[in-house]
């Protein structure tokens, strides 16, 4: 792959990175609930358990985001066929398999408590479902890759030994 195009996507996931983390950040101060009692600051980030348990959620997505980048700075420098590569999507796709078990907690959320409650549970059930499947894409893809890349890794190791 050529430079900038490499550089474009680690730009292209330095974005995401930062709307993503914005997202988190200023979307609790507008949702419902808190919109509606006037909350404040503490009472938005410190007294929702499901706002915790989506930013715990969310460290296996950015720990993804880098060593996607990490990734593509290998791919750059021409070293994509080394450990540290096959490491970075080995990490990738661990961190799809956490945000998956994440996001099925999540959906028992929904399905148990907040129907519970009487609340329309159409819409976050149905986002909670379209990022279970894109998460789990993106770990198969990783995972083929990572198989992928081990064999070549390994049948280069061996190249080097017979010369």
């Amino acid at each position: 792959m050529k430079k900038v195009s490499t550089l474009f996507l680690q730009v292209v996931l330095v974005l995401v990175g930062i709307g993503a983390l914005a997202i988190l950040l200023i979307e609790p101060r507008y949702e419902g609930v808190n919109v509606n009692r006037h909350a404040t600051w503490v009472q938005i980030y410190f007294q929702d358990p499901f706002l915790a348990y989506a930013y715990a959620g969310s460290i296996a997505f950015f720990t993804a985001l880098y060593q996607g980048f990490k990734l593509l700075g290998l791919m750059r420098r021409g070293e994509i066929f080394s450990l540290g590569a096959v490491r970075a999507l080995r990490t990738v796709k661990i961190c799809a398999m956490v945000i998956i078990a994440f996001l099925l907690g999540a959906e028992v959320f929904f399905g148990t408590i907040q129907k519970a409650k009487g609340e329309d549970i159409a819409g976050g059930v149905m986002m909670g479902l379209m990022l279970i499947f894109i998460s789990a894409v993106v770990g198969t893809t990783a995972a083929v890759f990572e198989r992928t890349l081990q064999s070549a890794v390994e049948m280069k190791s061996e190249n080097d030994l017979t010369v």
